[in-house]
């Protein structure tokens, strides 16, 4: 049985992940390729537990910068074990929506950990695991946000200052750049066009994967 194959969707509030992942959904669809989709944090009952906590803007308690890290990964950590693994084993595909580079992104660019804590946690948690494929979706914050303010009432992160998420991007923007399995689409184009540069690289991943 072949392994089953991570495909991650990454970008800042307001970038159009879910879209995206409609379109990588009907791309696997197309290919009756098997898959889940997950979301991070969260994905898992104790995973979407910890999501809430690191989400909610009603905490009696300030959060703080480094219990927001250690959540994300402790979150991370149950989904891989309990969902992601299990359903590679079987060769089913998984899309995610997020994973480790949010942190690296949100934490270690928006909240100015050093590289050296970010491995350390990573390293513990995921064990040298990577998706497969990430697409990331890169978009000025100031149009994200706008985006995701038309959407309704924003999440503890989503209220942070524009000068967070341009940190956030910066970093972003610095690891996609660095890394061969992941595909930088200008999500501030025509929502056709986007769509069209996800489908050219999901299918083109799928033609590699399955020699086709």
């Amino acid at each position: 049985m072949n392994k089953g194959k991570f495909i991650v969707v990454e970008g800042i509030e307001g970038a159009g992940k879910s879209s995206a992942i409609s379109v990588i959904e009907a791309v696997l669809n197309k290919h009756n390729i098997p898959f889940i989709k997950t979301r991070e944090p969260g994905g898992t009952p104790l995973a979407e537990a910890l999501r809430e906590i690191v989400k909610s803007v009603s905490h009696d308690e300030e959060l703080t910068q480094e219990t927001e890290l250690l959540l994300m990964y402790a979150s991370r950590s149950q989904l891989l074990a309990n969902k992601i693994l299990p359903a590679l084993a079987k060769g089913t595909w998984v899309i995610g929506d997020r994973h480790d580079l949010s942190s690296r992104a949100y934490q270690g660019g928006g909240r100015q950990f050093d590289d050296a804590i970010m491995n350390a946690i990573a390293d513990v948690t995921l064990k040298g695991f990577t998706p497969d494929l990430t697409v990331y979706l890169d978009i000025a914050p100031e149009l994200g946000l706008a985006r995701a303010q038309a959407r309704g009432e924003l999440d503890r992160i989503e209220l942070e200052k524009i000068e967070f998420f341009q940190r956030v991007r910066n970093k972003y923007l610095a690891l996609a750049q660095a890394s061969n399995s992941t595909n930088i689409i200008d999500a501030s184009q025509a929502m056709d066009v986007v769509h069209k540069a996800v489908v050219k690289a999901i299918e083109a991943f799928i033609h590699v994967e399955q020699g086709e």
